[in-house]
């Protein structure tokens, strides 16, 4: 894995021919180390998807120079918010604050997003909005979601072409669970997906397993 890859005694040693005398073929390091093409392939198969070597037809392999570090801030740069965005869970702003709860309950999510009529995103309401509102002694049936939910423009969201450790930045800075994925529009803004700090989790982990 590209963020804490334990290389063996083998593959060390690979390391440093190649780093020494590199361009240097499959069959080039086999012979210096004294064992078949063959038993050197996995091990050159893991340095080079994890991106330590790089490998060329009819040339050979180079050593990347780069760390551990330097490639996983490389692979983190791949990974954008449209392709591990959830579906978003949202209500309009006319709905009550007992109907937000229930609806928060039921989806199990610690964010929902607020609509305005015309479908764009209106604000937010968060766990700690709607525990904030049902200790008072006000009616949650009668009392509408828009009137305790944080409003645009003061919404952080993201665009699905935004990165994830960018992302990631922002709910640990704001101290909060989800953003909206938004489309901006000449109208407002149309939410099109949810990132949660599960989203990212997962993200990390498949990127693990995609460097294994």
């Amino acid at each position: 894995m590209v963020n804490n890859i334990e290389l063996n005694k083998r593959q060390s040693e690979i390391l440093k021919i190649v780093k020494a005398d590199g361009p240097i073929t499959g069959e080039q390091i086999a012979d210096r180390l004294n064992l078949t093409r063959a038993t050197l392939r996995p091990d050159l198969a893991i340095l080079t998807m994890a991106g330590f070597l790089d490998a060329r037809p009819r040339v050979g392999y180079f050593y990347t120079g780069k760390s551990g570090t330097q490639l996983l801030t490389e692979n983190l740069k791949k990974l954008h918010v449209k392709e591990y965005q959830s579906m978003p869970v949202a209500v309009q702003d006319h709905v009550s604050v007992y109907d937000a709860i229930c609806h928060m309950f039921l989806e199990d999510v610690g964010t929902l997003f607020v609509l305005d009529q015309k479908g764009l995103l209106a604000g937010v309401v968060s766990r700690k909005d709607l525990l904030r509102a049902s200790i008072g002694q006000q009616d949650l049936t009668s009392l509408p979601i828009n009137v305790i939910m944080t409003r645009m423009p003061n919404v952080t969201y993201c665009e699905p072409e935004d990165l994830l450790v960018t992302v990631a930045s922002k709910l640990i800075s704001k101290q909060i669970d989800s953003l909206p994925v938004v489309k901006k529009t000449e109208a407002g803004y149309e939410v099109s997906g949810r990132i949660t700090k599960t989203n990212i989790t997962k993200a990390f982990v498949s990127l693990s397993k995609d460097e294994e």
